[in-house]
């Protein structure tokens, strides 16, 4: 059985990496890379970049890592959205690998 994946977007990098920490020492649960957006609509949000953080592990660990950061990062810029896929399927496992950090 494929491991669970969490998915928190949040306003911020400051923020991914502070919920990310929390996510992790809350639950048995590994990252995935992270990957970046900036909306159209970025100078009207809080934070003018949004950050997605992929929790891999049990449903259970990524169920508890997911609200572990939300709480962290509700305290600070910020939650986009959120979201917990229990058995992702082959084609959902070949995208948590892309991530745009690393481009402009």
């Amino acid at each position: 059985m494929a491991e669970a994946v969490g998915i928190l977007e949040v306003f911020g990098l400051t923020t991914a990496f502070v919920a990310a920490d929390a996510g992790c020492k809350a639950a048995n649960v590994r990252l995935e890379v992270f990957d970046k957006n900036k909306p159209a609509n970025a100078d009207s949000l809080p934070v003018p970049l949004l950050v997605c953080i992929k929790f891999r592990g049990s449903v259970e660990d990524v169920t508890e890592a997911v609200d572990a950061g939300i709480k962290v990062a509700e305290s600070m810029t910020g939650v986009v959205q959120h979201y917990v896929i229990p058995n992702p399927e082959v084609g959902t496992e070949k995208m948590l690998k892309i991530s745009a950090l690393d481009k402009d």
